[in-house]
């Protein structure tokens, strides 16, 4: 990737790039209108799937409430069974880590399925510096990685990218030939990969659960390329944040369930791999497993316990495909790895408030993202104690915030004076005859409610005041 740091107080700039981009927009909304609707249809299959949400939800709680425990608990496990276990608290120990381990080897490339996890710490600059190639194998993430950007979705990296796009992208950096034919692009990818997982000495992935009682990294994919980057290299390495471990296997069935249907509609996503330790006599597999467990910023949310619900996200990524703000302005405008809801409380907290203090504010607090989260974050309400914190140690200064806050002193003024508000709402109205059209109001004029009007309408004034209604009532 070319751009590096956290640009998430650009949300507004990018934003607004996106909307005025008439395909890109439409991509966005598109594909997100798809994923939504394929996760409404696979959960009407399940009798009591809200029973089932509530299940995670308390595994996950529990789980969190006890992180000490049940880490403890899996590294134990992972040794037992072979694998070498790795701590790292930072971003810089994680890519160290993997970087020692990858020269060590002697490899000189490594394939990477899917992780999250390594696009936080930035794993493919760290790895490019020591003289290693990084080899992303998931598609999305492989053209991603050709165009040189961050992704765009949790779960689909490249979900604003066309066809065309796609194709243009193999031209120029694999030499394919010109096709718009999905199977086609699809062969062209299997293809240029194929031929990395046979060299690749390395490979690496995240997990997408991590299973205490018995030291399993459980991967989930569509593609078969995470079960190539962690059998066929002779070194497997996994990626894993602290917060994805589960207690017992039993437990994994009931987030299996929950995964596929809320992230993309699937009963079950098509591999599953239950991976527990290196390879034993007689089996396929790496002769070396290593685990690295990742705080970078995760024990610092895990201290506060308001803010330690957010944990319990298993990435399934439905709250972006149902957020009427993502929709709208896409992932890059979040300006990191995360996007969305859980973007706008996971930057944040894994940075600082000060360098993305805008994305607590990017949301409607319309409690969609609420509806849809399999474990039931509760994220608007995140999200308020946020803005709350920006408001405290990240305070903005700026023009439009000093005639915001005019602007609410003058209304919290005119609550307290009753006649005046009234008098106050019947010019206001009155004078709304020259803007709405149809109940709304497409522009206002006068700064600052003019940036509102800007990208979204404004409901007009109600013909007759509530007092007056209720009075009749």
């Amino acid at each position: 990737m070319s751009d590096t740091g956290v640009h998430s107080n650009e949300i507004h700039q990018h934003g607004s790039e996106t909307i005025g981009n008439a395909r890109l927009a439409e991509a966005y909304r598109s594909s997100t209108i798809r994923l939504l609707s394929h996760r409404q249809t696979a959960i009407a299959e399940v009798p009591g799937f809200d029973r089932l949400r509530d299940t995670g939800r308390e595994i996950k709680r529990h789980t969190i409430e006890n992180l000490d425990f049940y880490l403890n608990q899996f590294a134990d496990s992972v040794e037992r069974n072979g694998a070498k276990m790795h701590w790292a608290a930072t971003a810089a120990d994680v890519c160290s880590i993997v970087v020692d381990i990858v020269k060590h080897s002697t490899a000189r490339e490594v394939v990477k399925a899917k992780s999250m996890v390594g696009e936080e710490v930035e794993l493919n600059h760290a790895l490019e510096a020591a003289g290693i190639r990084p080899i992303e194998t998931d598609l999305g993430e492989f053209i991603i990685q050709l165009a040189g950007e961050r992704p765009a979705h949790i779960v689909a990296p490249a979900i604003h990218k066309t066809r065309e796009d796609v194709s243009e992208l193999f031209v120029k950096h694999i030499k394919s030939e010109r096709t718009v034919v999905p199977e086609e692009l699809t062969a062209i990818a299997r293809r240029a990969l194929r031929e990395m997982f046979q060299k690749a000495g390395v490979g690496v992935s995240g997990a997408n659960f991590a299973v205490a009682e018995t030291g399993t990294v459980v991967t989930i994919e569509n593609e078969g390329n995470i079960r190539m980057c962690t059998t066929v290299p002779r070194i497997h390495i996994a990626l894993i944040g602290i917060e994805k471990i589960i207690p017992r296997l039993a437990d994994l069935g009931v987030f299996l369930r929950l995964l596929g249907r809320s992230g993309t509609g699937q009963k079950l996503t098509t591999y599953t791999s239950l991976l527990t330790g290196p390879r034993r006599q007689g089996e396929d597999g790496p002769e070396e497993m290593h685990v690295v467990m990742v705080d970078n910023g995760r024990v610092k949310t895990l201290a506060d316990p308001k803010m330690r619900e957010m944990l319990y996200c298993i990435r399934c990524g439905a709250c972006l495909n149902t957020c009427p703000v993502y929709r709208k302005i896409g992932g890059h405008a979040y300006g990191w790895v995360y996007s969305g809801p859980i973007g706008a409380l996971v930057t944040p907290e894994f940075t600082s408030i000060g360098e993305a203090r805008e994305l607590p504010f990017a949301s409607s607090l319309c409690g969609a993202c609420r509806e849809v989260c399999p474990v039931r974050i509760n994220i608007p309400d995140l999200l308020l104690h946020l803005r709350a914190d920006a408001q405290e140690h990240a305070p903005k200064k700026s023009e439009s915030l000093l005639s915001e806050r005019f602007m609410f002193r003058m209304w919290a003024w005119a609550m307290r004076h009753p006649i005046l508000y009234r008098v106050g709402s019947r010019f206001a109205r009155m004078g709304q005859g020259l803007l709405a059209r149809k109940g709304w109001i497409r522009n206002i004029p006068a700064y600052p409610i003019s940036q509102w009007t800007k990208e979204r309408d404004f409901p007009a004034l109600a013909p007759r005041a509530f007092h007056k209604r209720w009075k009749k009532l």
